[in-house]
């Protein structure tokens, strides 16, 4: 059967028969007229919404699943409709149930759909930016100063004129980015370019294959490996040609322009400069100062050092004074811990739990992700980190997976070169960014000792080839490794750090990165690992034992494969295992062979993971367990009875699990359960045991589940429910520094932002 089959077009046509038994009971008068001509105007007004969600289902090639309990509702009422047509004049009772029945059905659907679907958009929204690699980011809302810049290019950008080049630039932080999206989401734009708009990041080392092959994979075309960046340009033009239409390519945060030849010679590095100086005014000051008056042959070999990976910082020292003030300002713990946000890479968010996990292993000053926060409060309120939250209701049971930090190029720049200014064989932390294959000197050549460093970090570009040289670090408590390839072999290297406790893999390129070389994780030499957090990534087998291991978080992994090996049981690969989390893993179908039988388990989050279904029967044995989260699992069909025996359970969370029907009969018997959360379940039936539940305290949910609350908070003397409404930033990672400066654009020969 074909997707569209299986996925959008048969949500459309049950959409349309349901539409078309309620259009026909109106025009032959049947009974309930009233309640039918409602019920017809909520179908149509939630076209767009439907429409919406067909797009994201497309995008994402998840063949309607969203959409799965909104189909069942939709067939139901197609069914009741014809029925109610049968109803006698005189049948008064049939009358009034069957005009109830409308009515619910109505609300059910206005609920689905102001509710549960718009949770589920902004998750796909979220999930675009990886699955789609050309898909336009979404644009604020609210863009004040740019209405005029935003006239004037999309006048430029629809002048009928054959191909054009608009080059717009303006310093860091101008929001350059936020005009482009403002632009591209623009009607007459789209209308003009239709679905034809390619909205392509370009990386510090622009490599044309890679922009190729990004946009071939947006057109769902056959991706080639390509060997020369000629043979990617040809299968580029026959693509736009097949395309036949007009074509918008956004190339956005263009860092090397040295690509294209530019007519000026100082133009030329005044964008270098530009580029190096991240927009910073006080940095432009400082270097402007610097090169004043100076030879054409000073301004290049400035800037070719600043290419060669020489740092800023070396040339003004009214620019390290200043800015080092900002970080002197702060106590010794709270610097501690911004200095390591040096080791996640430029223009990234930062996921809020990778640093829990780092700070709590390296410092006594963080016990827990409360104290995390608290530091980064203290950060932004100084401007030297921004904080993004997903949903606001997030956070406040403990629970960080919606929040992420950002920080400012230039200062990252800062803590890099704090970090390698002294000997290397002392250094604190060691944050290496390879181009291509090219390694630091010193590394390439063996030129050091022992380097003593407690954290290492390596990004890499889509050009890594994955061969490494040794590196003798025997001090390394936390690697993090942040990698853009599709296929990534850990280094061997790791193997000789004895005091190995924390590991953080994180892809951010558009599609999965195939993991080989685990198997090193399990060398008794780092055993004391002891934390691992794995971000978009392919893991084939997992195959090796970590005894010490107390938390694995895997983020839109797939790990279908690794856990259906027959020879994996997870009780040996991880028999102390105290936190499992598993997130927006899409091929995740059942729960591993043998979990259950991890009794240290302390908390288990599987959430947005559709395809999960059931959860096993063992799940009695997890004694010790006193969390457990399903949030958004759509498919998951039923809490099965056996979870009432967790009576260590303190929280409960089965928010937007939209199959699950009821509760178990006895979850009475949870005893030391203190918070529940069930926000879009009001569908499910609540039972008479809840009122054993004298522990619990806390209740979230939304406004048509709390009304089923009501008549139990007369035996439940504690309990206090709370009514939260999904607040989605639909932004999160996107928000940028306020607009600070004009902005400009010529118009050469598709856009480039500087």
């Amino acid at each position: 059967m074909a997707a569209e089959n299986v996925g959008g077009a048969f949500l459309g046509a049950v959409f349309g028969e349901v539409l078309k038994v309620v259009t026909d009971a109106i025009r032959k008068a049947y009974k309930f007229k009233s309640e039918l001509e409602e019920l017809k105007s909520t179908l149509e007004s939630i076209t767009p919404t439907l429409q919406e969600i067909e797009k994201l289902n497309g995008v994402l090639d998840i063949l309607g699943r969203e959409t799965a309990k909104l189909r069942k509702e939709m067939i139901k009422g197609a069914k009741l409709v014809r029925k109610s047509s049968k109803v006698k004049r005189f049948c008064f009772f049939n009358r009034v149930n069957y005009a109830e029945k409308i009515i619910k059905l109505k609300k059910s659907i206005e609920r689905f759909c102001n509710v549960n679907l718009q949770t589920q958009m902004a998750r796909d929204n979220k999930r675009i930016e990886i699955d789609g690699p050309c898909s336009v980011p979404d644009s604020l809302a609210s863009t004040p100063g740019l209405d005029v810049p935003m006239k004037e290019l999309r006048t430029e950008l629809l002048k009928d004129d054959g191909m054009q080049v608009i080059v717009v630039s303006a310093l860091g932080g101008a929001g350059k980015t936020t005009l482009i999206k403002k632009l591209c989401a623009d009607d007459q734009v789209k209308d003009k370019f239709q679905e034809n708009i390619f909205f392509v990041t370009v990386s510090k080392t622009p490599d044309v294959m890679v922009i190729v092959k990004r946009i071939l994979q947006h057109k769902k075309k056959e991706v080639l490996a390509f060997q020369t960046e000629e043979a990617a340009i040809n299968d580029l033009e026959r693509l736009l040609k097949s395309i036949g239409q007009a074509i918008l390519l956004v190339l956005d945060d263009v860092c090397n322009p040295a690509r294209w030849e530019t007519v000026l010679f100082y133009e030329d590095l005044a964008k270098k400069i530009l580029r190096v100086c991240k927009g910073s005014p006080l940095a432009l000051r400082v270097v402007g100062r610097l090169l004043c008056g100076e030879p054409a042959a000073v301004w290049q070999n400035t800037v070719k050092e600043w290419d060669q990976g020489k740092s800023i910082f070396i040339s003004g020292t009214e620019l390290l004074v200043c800015l080092q003030s900002s970080l002197d300002a702060l106590d010794e713990e709270v610097k501690e811990c911004y200095l390591d946000l040096g080791s996640f890479p430029e223009d990234q968010r930062i996921p809020i739990t990778s640093l829990i996990d780092m700070w709590m292993e390296l410092y006594e000053c963080v016990e827990d992700g409360l104290s995390a926060i608290t530091k980064l409060h203290k950060l932004s309120n100084r401007n030297l980190v921004n904080l993004f939250i997903i949903r606001k209701n997030a956070s406040d049971d403990g629970y960080y997976n919606d929040h992420f930090v950002m920080q400012h190029d230039l200062l990252r720049k800062l803590i890099i070169y704090q970090s390698m200014s002294g000997p290397l064989e002392r250094t604190k932390r060691l944050i290496i960014d390879i181009s291509g294959n090219k390694f630091p000197k010193w590394w390439s050549e063996k030129k050091t000792n022992p380097i003593h460093a407690r954290l290492l970090s390596i990004s890499t570009d889509e050009t890594f080839s994955s061969c490494w040289y040794e590196l003798n670090a025997p001090e390394v408590e936390v690697v993090v490794l942040n990698l853009r390839t599709t296929e990534y072999t850990l280094p061997n290297f790791m193997e000789n750090m004895g005091k190995l406790k924390v590991l953080i893999v994180t892809n951010h390129g558009f599609l999965p990165a195939e993991l080989s070389n685990f198997s090193i994780l399990g060398s008794h030499s780092i055993s004391n690992l002891k934390r691992i957090r794995l971000e978009h990534v392919s893991i084939p087998s997992f195959g090796v034992q970590m005894s010490n291991l107390q938390k694995i978080s895997l983020v839109m992994c797939n790990v279908g494969k690794a856990f259906k090996n027959s020879n994996f049981q997870i009780l040996d690969a991880f028999p102390n295992l105290l936190e499992f989390e598993i997130d927006d893993c899409n091929d995740l179908e059942e729960l591993p062979v043998g979990l259950c039988d991890i009794v240290s388990l302390k908390k288990l989050s599987i959430t947005n993971c559709h395809k999960l279904s059931t959860l096993p029967e063992g799940i009695s044995k997890l004694v010790n367990l006193e969390e457990l989260r399903l949030a958004s699992c759509t498919e998951l069909s039923e809490l099965p009875e056996m979870v009432t025996e967790l009576s260590n359970l303190k929280l409960l969370d089965i928010s937007v699990c939209l199959s699950i029907s009821e509760l178990p009969t006895q979850v009475g018997k949870l005893s030391s359960l203190e918070t529940l959360c069930m926000i879009g379940c009001s569908s499910c039936k609540l039972p008479q045991s809840l009122i054993e539940l004298q522990k619990l305290n806390l209740v979230k949910c939304d406004e048509e589940t709390a009304s089923q609350w009501e008549p139990y908070k007369t035996f439940i003397k504690k309990l206090k429910v709370e009514v939260l409404k999904e607040d989605i930033n639909l932004n999160w990672p996107r928000k940028l520094s306020s607009l600070t400066s004009e902005l400009s654009f010529s118009s050469c020969k598709t856009i480039n932002n500087h």
